[in-house]
């Protein structure tokens, strides 16, 4: 009962955050059914290769629910999430790598084929933990809080904002772009982390294990969706909002401004972790193309056409531009991201409130 009053709460007045639960909820019991049970003849039988395309749209929505809770609601315009995204991705890859053991191509029960192949003899330090699935879930969350603590801590001191500090954080990620294509690095260099064979036990090829991945999405998702949404009600929202709208007002008033935006931007860049490594074993691969500026960018293409500052509306966004992206990329691949600009262009002209402000306007429209 308290549970329920505590949600019930929680999602009062978010009217598009209950349909985005509900429909994960119902998806979580549905998709399995379609995809276990009903006879693959059937016309209602989900294929496998769909499942995993609609986990990793959801590890996506909560990438986007990420970036609109430090853009919308702290007013920082990120555009290195993408790397957050990236690390958690590579600690799961590094996880996984170490589970194929001597299963490789090369059979060695401890250093993974691209290390053979470049004749390495042991393993880096940096590896070393990562056969253990605690220290490498540990990892996931770590690795990019930590670096989005100390960017943040160094940045935020300095007062650096506005498209300064957009322009440094695109700095960010395309400066780990260019470290991890380097061979010496240890993470595989131009081709990645890939050919992983199980999780956690289970053979990730396994019709049940990619519906297992799909359902840890979804939670992973809700339960994101709803820290940010008690984050951004508490007192603590409130605050981090007074600092978006006015910062030297929040600072006369003596609030430490910087270490609420260190707080709230090392949370986002872990929910971003998370969602990364979600998406690795989903994929099948991670490699430095994730840690492109262009992947930040489109992030917050997302949100600004789901609709900024509501967290259901990155959530609608994410999971709709990527279902177009899959669909026009196909029918149009060379001109699909002219259409995405495009996109962008006449949402911030005409429809500044995304998505949601559609929904918004409906809304209003009926109670009138």
């Amino acid at each position: 009962m308290i549970l329920f009053r505590f949600f019930s709460n929680l999602l009062k007045d978010d009217r598009g955050g209950q349909a985005v639960l509900l429909i994960l909820f119902l998806m979580t019991i549905l998709v399995p059914v379609l995809n276990l049970w009903v006879p693959a003849d059937h016309p209602l039988h989900m294929p496998t290769y769909l499942v995993t395309l609609m986990g990793k749209y959801l590890t996506y929505a909560l990438l986007a629910v990420s970036v609109d809770l430090v853009w919308g609601y702290l007013g920082i315009l990120s555009l290195g999430h993408g790397a957050f995204f990236a690390l958690g991705g590579y600690a799961m890859g590094m996880y996984l790598m170490r589970q194929i053991g001597d299963r490789g191509v090369y059979g060695n029960p401890d250093l993974p084929d691209f290390m053979v192949f470049l004749n390495w003899k042991e393993l880096p330090w940096f590896w070393q933990g990562f056969d253990m699935s605690w220290f490498a879930f540990m990892m996931v969350a770590l690795a990019p809080g930590l670096l989005a603590f100390v960017f943040g801590w160094l940045a935020f001191r300095s007062r650096v904002t506005g498209v300064y500090l957009s322009i440094i954080t695109q700095a960010l990620t395309y400066a780990l772009m260019l470290a991890f294509f380097r061979n010496e690095m240890g993470f595989g260099g131009n081709n990645g982390l890939t050919d992983f064979k199980e999780i956690l036990g289970f053979n990730l090829q396994a019709d049940s294990t990619r519906i297992g991945l799909f359902i840890a999405s979804a939670i992973a998702l809700a339960v994101g969706y709803l820290a940010c949404r008690y984050i951004v009600l508490s007192k603590l929202g409130r605050i981090v909002v007074a600092i978006r709208d006015e910062e030297s007002r929040a600072r006369f008033l003596g609030y430490k401004v910087e270490r609420y935006k260190v707080w709230i931007f090392t949370f986002s860049a872990i929910l971003a972790g998370i969602a990364g490594a979600l998406y690795v074993p989903q994929v099948g691969i991670i490699n430095p193309g994730e840690f492109s500026p262009l992947n930040s960018i489109e992030l917050v293409i997302w949100v600004a056409i789901g609709g900024r500052a509501t967290l259901y509306g990155a959530v609608v966004g994410a999971i709709l531009v990527n279902y177009a992206k899959t669909v026009f990329t196909g029918a149009m691949p060379d001109s699909w991201l002219f259409a995405l600009g495009a996109l962008f262009v006449l949402v911030t002209l005409y429809l500044p409130q995304g998505l949601a402000g559609i929904m918004r306007h409906f809304r209003k429209a009926e109670a009138s």
